[in-house]
């Protein structure tokens, strides 16, 4: 398995570990989780004007930028919220999952999205189906953008 897919199944396995928590019951949001996603979503919002992912039609400073955007606020968010990040590859999600695992799973595209960004400053450009992927991971349908959909709280 690549390195990019070992990222995306691990971010999908601690993304998927906190939604389950939640929707079984054993992890309800309290004020400051939910106040936390909702000013993720704003600082996230992809512009795609409801175009689904892969958004080829925009340029490659847009695509990796949206992508690589979500490190930032991620970081910030688990700065404020004093989650810890951590790595997704090869380790799985703490039992019983959290906002703490959400957002690690979340920040692990987050992060690629800020290595591709150097790679292409360097005048690399990144795998096309990787940024496609990350892009279906972070926005569309069941995706990361449609996160407030699987809570009950």
């Amino acid at each position: 398995m690549d390195a990019f897919t070992a990222r995306l199944e691990g971010a999908w396995e601690w993304w998927s570990a906190a939604v389950e928590e939640a929707q079984e019951g054993r992890w309800a949001r309290d004020a400051v989780e939910r106040q936390v996603m909702a000013d993720i979503r704003a600082a996230t919002n992809a512009l795609h004007g409801g175009r689904t992912a892969p958004f080829t039609e925009d340029s490659w400073h847009v695509r990796i930028g949206r992508i690589a955007n979500w490190a930032g606020v991620l970081r910030l968010a688990a700065r404020a919220g004093r989650w810890e990040l951590r790595p997704v590859v090869g380790h799985s999600p703490t039992s019983p999952a959290g906002m703490s695992e959400l957002l690690s799973g979340i920040y692990a595209i987050g992060e690629q999205g800020e290595t591709w960004m150097k790679q292409l400053r360097d005048g690399r450009l990144p795998p096309e189906r990787e940024i496609a992927q990350a892009e279906g991971f972070l926005t569309g349908p069941g995706s990361v953008e449609d996160l407030e959909l699987f809570f009950y709280d």
